[in-house]
């Protein structure tokens, strides 16, 4: 399957900016059944500075230096990406959770795709007992690893109510926890945790998921959007693989990874700094389109 992707970023500022450095992280991923046939990114006002390097979990990211002063800020990021992955089946054989876990323990890589860098806390997915109980409840003794990983997300999805509403980028997760409230990133973050409770590797994966409308209904322009999952390294031979908690979905070919860290701090998008405005508007549109 082959997609194009536009995911354009406006900001208003209330008053002029005159200087403006933003990390950009828009380049999806080639790996994991996945390849990048082309990118591009075109940003008004124009510039003075782009680099580019990869960080340390791989992922392509762009500093942008701009110096002229501007109300308005537009990042027009297009891709085309190929897909060819297969997800294992919900009840997969798979090793039990416990030698996965005593196995990522043991891991003498520290690089960017060893699990051992997935195991412990991060800033914005600290290990709680009330979480760690949760996911718990999924993993039997001597379960399987995939099948603890798809309890959890499915209990994700029916337990906790998906709302924008609920909460901002900074709302803790213990918050996010005991409401049961929240959108695709808490809901990633939130089996994330308890999965890393367990010892678990899990990572946090951001990119795009493809939506379908309705039967009878137009497809709306601008109407997808980023989203967020996680990651679960399943042993050495069966290796990552990715589970929805949002959806109830185990990742395949409606899934597009642009990058992944350990939780939602290491993977924006968009970030950086501004000076000159107290206030800003922002608009995030997102086009996924099937193309073959």
């Amino acid at each position: 399957m082959i997609y194009d992707i536009r995911h354009v970023t406006s900001y208003s500022y209330e008053s002029p900016v005159s200087f403006a450095r933003c990390s950009l992280r828009l380049e999806p991923r080639s790996g994991d059944g996945q390849q990048l046939v082309s990118h591009s990114v075109e940003i008004r006002p124009r510039p003075a500075e782009r680099t580019v390097r990869r960080d340390f979990f791989g992922t392509h990211t762009e500093s942008v230096l701009i110096e002229t002063a501007h109300r308005n800020l537009r990042i027009d990021s297009r891709s085309r990406v190929s897909l060819s992955r297969r997800a294992p089946g919900r009840a997969a054989p798979s090793p039990s959770w416990e030698s996965v876990r005593d196995v990522a323990f043991e891991a003498t890589s520290l690089g960017p795709s060893s699990p051992v860098g997935y195991v412990f806390a991060s800033s914005l997915v600290p290990v709680q007992a009330p979480v760690t109980a949760y996911a718990a409840a999924s993993f039997p003794p001597g379960g399987g690893i995939i099948a603890g990983a798809v309890d959890l997300m499915h209990r994700i999805r029916t337990e906790f109510k998906y709302d924008p509403k609920a909460t901002v980028i900074s709302t803790p997760l213990k918050e996010v926890f005991e409401k049961r409230h929240g959108v695709c990133q808490d809901f990633a973050h939130v089996m994330i945790a308890g999965l890393r409770g367990l010892g678990l590797p899990a990572a946090y994966v951001s990119g795009y998921l493809r939506t379908i409308p309705p039967p009878g209904k137009p497809r709306l322009q601008g109407a997808d959007a980023t989203h967020a999952w996680a990651s679960v390294w399943c042993g050495a031979e069966t290796g990552w693989i990715g589970f929805d908690p949002t959806n109830d979905l185990l990742v395949e070919n409606d899934h597009i990874i642009l990058a992944v860290g350990r939780d939602f701090s290491d993977v924006s998008p968009v970030d950086g700094i501004i000076v000159g405005s107290r206030k800003q508007k922002l608009s995030v549109a997102v086009d996924v389109m099937l193309v073959e």
